[in-house]
């Protein structure tokens, strides 16, 4: 069930990021004002309910993005950070957080997660190439935390 529930919200923090980027808009506005929108619903509503883990994965993503983009750009082979889809690159992001300063995660978990979420949102291509980098970042991590 942990494993369902943290699925979701890492979805949800991903639709966060995602239309934050689309929209050119700070990510942390679009997660304000889900959260108060979530906070109006009735049971009945239909759109999810943004919990602590969401909100956790968002903000944390946002507090390290000057270092999270730098790495994209470092370990991607063939693929500036722009030329990414939308959705890699903050999957990518997304995954960066967990393994490097994300420690109740599972670094294959965050990995695992991660790339399931390409294989469902994106391209042919995506899950290998969302794989490959976030496997360079964990193995790399020793080093990236110094």
């Amino acid at each position: 069930m942990a494993t369902s529930s943290r699925s979701k919200a890492r979805r949800r923090a991903l639709e966060v990021l995602y239309e934050g980027d689309l929209r050119g808009i700070d990510p942390l506005r679009v997660l304000a004002d889900r959260v108060a929108r979530t906070e109006e619903q009735t049971p009945q509503d239909s759109d999810p309910h943004i919990g602590d883990f969401t909100i956790a994965l968002v903000r944390g993503v946002m507090e390290e993005i000057d270092r999270i983009d730098p790495l994209i750009e470092t370990y991607s082979v063939d693929w500036t950070i722009d030329r990414m889809p939308v959705v890699d690159r903050n999957l990518v992001r997304l995954g960066i957080y967990e393994i490097i300063w994300s420690d109740d995660v599972p670094d294959v978990v965050a990995i695992d997660e991660a790339v399931s979420l390409a294989q469902e949102l994106s391209t042919g291509e995506s899950p290998q190439f969302v794989n490959g980098l976030l496997n360079t970042i964990m193995q790399l991590k020793p080093t990236l935390q110094r």
